[in-house]
């Protein structure tokens, strides 16, 4: 199957591969690998296993397209970023759309790339509720798989790349991430999950401090320092939610700690009320 075609390529321009992990999202998917049209030469989606249409469309939309069963964010990355067929590589989520302004610079770019110890990081910026949020983040997106590789994290899965070698691209990446709310709390569930298994399983101990201070100190900073307080209900909303994050990480995280004392206090207790319940058996 013929890959995505940019429109510069050939001698003196170094190709790229755009690679997308994906799962049942065929709403999304096509506008994310439409994006990428102008920059990259092949687009490579990796599946997890979708029940919807998200193979058929990404193969109908010219991309190669591998189903591999769902092993973690940053292994399922890197088992894309491996099938590309160059090492040049472009990370995008199906949620996510490419601005015009960021494909023409990545364009420009191209015959530009002789140093691959140089990565190069994009803007962000989120939605919520209809609304597109002021404050965005930067983070390494396109970078050269021959010199870097993926961070093994459970959570917050990007190349491993010093800032003193990553170059800021000019445009934005548009991250629509917001589907409803049950959606939203559904997946800060599962990504406090990771993020406290990942404290946990790096050696973090457990501090009351943090639990106290960091959930209303991300309010103060979502809500009045990124100034969300000017997006109504939605940035209220937003900055809520960091609070909700917070707390779920910081108790998340004591629950690991605290597994062996809760599992002994757990049997402690069954064989109590066994206990009780022969007694009981005896009295009658």
């Amino acid at each position: 199957m013929d890959s995505v075609t940019s429109v510069l390529g050939g001698r003196g321009s170094y190709p790229i591969s755009a690679v997308i992990i994906a799962q049942d999202d065929e709403v999304r998917i096509t506008k994310a690998i439409q994006s990428c049209r102008l920059f990259a030469d092949e687009v490579v989606v990796i599946d997890g296993g979708s029940k919807d249409g998200t193979v058929g469309l990404s193969e109908s939309l010219g991309c190669r397209v591998y189903v591999n069963p769902w092993p973690g964010y940053a292994k399922q990355r890197e088992f894309g970023v491996e099938r590309a067929i160059h090492d040049w590589v472009f990370l995008i989520d199906t949620d996510e759309v490419v601005s015009e302004e960021l494909a023409r610079d990545i364009l420009e770019r191209k015959p530009g790339l002789t140093d691959a110890t140089v990565a190069f990081s994009l803007y962000r910026i989120g939605d919520f509720l209809g609304k597109w949020l002021d404050k965005g983040e930067y983070l390494v997106r396109l970078y050269n798989r021959k010199e870097y590789g993926i961070r093994n994290s459970l959570v917050h899965e990007m190349p491993e790349v010093s800032e003193e070698r990553t170059v800021k691209l000019n445009g934005t990446l548009w991250h629509q991430g917001f589907r409803s709310i049950n959606d939203h709390v559904a997946r800060f569930n599962k990504y406090t999950d990771l993020e406290a298994e990942s404290a946990f399983a790096s050696g973090k101990p457990f501090k009351l401090s943090h639990l106290l201070l960091r959930p209303p100190a991300r309010f103060l900073q979502k809500y009045f320092l990124h100034g969300l307080f000017k997006k109504g209900i939605s940035g209220f909303a937003v900055s809520v939610f960091w609070v909700m994050y917070e707390f779920m990480v910081g108790f998340k995280h004591y629950e690991l700690h605290s597994a062996g004392r809760l599992a002994r206090h757990n049997e402690a207790g069954q064989a109590e009320k066994e206990n009780k319940g022969e007694r009981s058996y005896v009295v009658q």
